[in-house]
């Protein structure tokens, strides 16, 4: 069945992609721009499943095999080009640290599974300092996922009504379960595990599935809404998506709730589109503007992300590109999305050799590409993994001093390498004792003698960084130390949020363990904290985390020595990265002092150690004078943007023995 063109949706393809491309590139008011993707899931839904209805009415089957050669025709080349064209890229411009990732990911999107993989991976979409260069692929394949599924979904229930004269009613039913279903478990989903939220097809069927409803209930509409109606649905549709784009951002808790503006504002705009009208939105959406970028949409899409990706990975990740860079490869996106378009697209979307064939003969294709694109992905993955990221030079390893001396180079016997960096933890994560976003009942976890004199290091995984350190001076010093962590979540007595979402856990927790802490009270709390953990909004963050500090060393009893120990650098993003690229010049990854620590929140440390019996430990004359190295005494100081590896927390264990001996009784 040939389905009747919609200018108004062409038109709102555009939209989509313009809010998505232009929040990509950082074009302030337009923060909240991603969910165009959420906008392109509703225009699928209801496209999709009209094709589909349309060919149960007149046939009364689907023709699977057909419907998914028509697919592939229409999504995998542009796709596959897209693919091949950013492996390459890859190779070019991205740090070597970070290509077996980046090639790992390329699989995922040959075998049409990245949203699962970045899911896995616990993939901020909307905080990633350092993003995949193939993270945009996660919602083709959430719709490629879709299409496995649909066709056959609506078949079962087409042919369980066939006794049924309105089998449309049935099938709208059922699509109002799933709708009701998936968005439950999308909402409920968004503050535990919000990369599971975002990036799965259960938490976002009910999106596509809302395009689906409105395809089925599209004749009834073009019947009973009236011209006014449809005119003021369709203007407060596209001012839904306007406000999505200009209210949202990336504090915003997304999916959840907030997803339900767009889908609604899209599924208003479709709706409108039923009964044409002149004073409507839709004489704007048909206009010449809207149609070309609606047109090439899809290539658009596919090509802005890489484009502006593998700049900035050659740049650096270190070295934002300024609006300027961000706005000039966007413009430089759309002609290339129109010769995608004109050159891949179109001509074999209606290459007359594949469409005339029977139908196996461009599955059989499609299969064959994503074979040919998987294997390729995972010869550059193999490549990858044996690259050499050291200079031929070995460095003596000395103890860290107060200022700090870097290493210039990236020594061949550095500790721990930068491929191992990542998973230089301290023990506690082994033994399962730093806990997890969705766990509040306190685990904690003794290093030393039983009996001993107990040292209680209680806080966020900034926190966990320095049990080898106190590991070691705990067993020096007579001591055993005793960890209470929680990622994420500060010792700070305030009301914690997580991805803008509250974080109850968090909360459960902390009050848990001061309550542990008041009945068994220790010789030492130690409280470590990252300085950038998410607070309610309201009054200042330094005077939340001031008072919250306060509050939590007086639900401490009297007899508990505390120390608040100092923050370490934040650099933004990862120097491991930077390093891979930067073999012989380690300065070229430092990150300036003034720029490492957030102010506000250090001066608060100080003051709530001012005003309360706690005392203040600063360790940051070990990290940075002018500038932090990411290298000391031939030691890797980071494994990620803000925590420091397990290996130098250990080497740090005499300074800060010397630091706490005032304190230790």
């Amino acid at each position: 069945m040939k389905s009747r063109f919609r200018a108004d949706v062409q038109g709102l393809r555009a939209i989509a992609v313009a809010a998505v491309l232009l929040s990509h590139a950082g074009v302030p008011g337009v923060d909240g721009g991603y969910v165009g993707v959420d906008v392109f899931f509703v225009i699928s839904g209801f496209l999709i499943t009209g094709q589909l209805l349309g060919r149960l009415s007149e046939q009364g089957r689907i023709g699977f095999a057909d419907f998914y050669a028509r697919r592939a025709r229409r999504i995998l080349p542009a796709s596959f080009t897209v693919l091949a064209l950013t492996i390459a890229g890859v190779l070019v411009c991205v740090p070597p640290a970070l290509r077996p990732q980046s090639f790992s990911d390329a699989v995922a999107v040959a075998l049409y599974v990245p949203n699962y993989v970045l899911a896995i991976r616990g993939t901020d979409y909307l905080a990633d300092t350092a993003p995949s260069v193939f993270q945009h692929y996660w919602s083709l394949g959430v719709e490629e996922q879709f299409y496995l599924l649909w066709p056959a979904l609506l078949l079962g229930l087409w042919a369980l009504a066939h006794r049924v004269r309105r089998r449309r009613v049935l099938v709208g039913a059922a699509m109002a379960v799933v709708i009701a279903v998936s968005l439950a478990i999308e909402v409920a989903l968004t503050g535990p595990s919000q990369p599971w939220a975002f990036f799965s097809l259960w938490t976002r069927a009910w999106e596509l599935a809302s395009g689906g409803l409105l395809a089925i209930g599209a004749p009834l509409l073009g019947r009973v809404l009236r011209p006014a109606v449809s005119a003021v649905l369709g203007w407060a549709g596209l001012a839904a998506i306007v406000a999505a784009c200009a209210l949202f951002g990336s504090d915003t808790s997304f999916p959840g709730i907030a997803a339900v503006l767009p889908v609604a504002g899209a599924a208003a705009l479709i709706a409108a589109g039923c009964v044409p009208v002149r004073w409507g939105p839709g004489p704007l959406l048909s206009t010449r503007p809207f149609q070309f970028v609606g047109a090439i949409s899809y290539s658009l899409y596919l090509v802005h992300w890489p484009l502006l990706q593998l700049t900035q990975a050659r740049v650096g990740y270190e070295s934002p590109l300024p609006l300027w860079a961000t706005c000039l490869l966007a413009a430089v996106a759309v002609p290339i999305a129109w010769a995608m378009y004109r050159f891949v697209e179109q001509p074999m979307r209606r290459m007359r050799r594949l469409a005339a064939a029977r139908p196996q003969r461009s599955l059989l294709a499609a299969g064959a590409g994503s074979a040919v694109l998987a294997c390729l992905a995972v010869t550059a993955l193999s490549g990858a993994s044996s690259t050499r990221m050291y200079v031929d030079e070995a460095v003596p390893h000395t103890a860290p001093t107060a200022p700090p001396v870097g290493t210039p180079f990236v020594p061949s016997n550095l500790e721990p390498s930068l491929a191992a960096a990542k998973d230089d933890n301290a023990e506690l994560y082994d033994d399962g004792c730093e806990l997890g976003f969705s766990e509040s009942t306190p685990k904690p976890c003794s290093f030393g003698k039983d009996g001993a004199p107990r040292i209680v290091l209680f806080g966020d995984s900034q926190a966990a960084q320095w049990a080898p350190a106190l590991e070691k001076i705990a067993k020096q010093s007579g001591y055993q130390l005793v960890t209470q962590t929680k990622s994420a979540c500060a010792s700070v007595l305030e009301d914690h949020v997580r991805d803008g979402a509250p974080y109850p856990s968090c909360d459960q927790w902390r009050d848990a363990v001061l309550r542990e802490l008041a009945a068994d009270p220790p010789e030492v709390l130690v409280l470590a904290d990252y300085e950038g953990e998410e607070l309610p909004d309201g009054s200042s963050t330094k005077q939340q985390w001031s008072q919250g500090l306060a509050a939590t060393i007086v639900a401490v009893p009297a007899q508990t020595r505390i120390v608040l120990l100092s923050d370490t650098p934040d650099f933004g993003t990862s120097p491991v990265d930077c390093l891979s690229a930067h073999l012989d010049d380690t300065a070229a990854c430092a990150r300036e002092a003034s720029l490492a620590f957030k102010k506000p929140v250090s001066e608060a440390v100080r003051e709530a150690a001012d005003s309360t019996r706690a005392e203040f430990v600063d360790m940051t004359d070990y990290f940075c004078a002018r500038t932090c190295p990411p290298i000391i005494g031939g030691r890797l100081v980071y494994r990620d943007s803000h925590h420091i590896t397990a290996t130098f927390s250990a080497a740090l264990a005499p300074a800060l023995k010397r630091r706490l001996a005032p304190y230790l009784p």
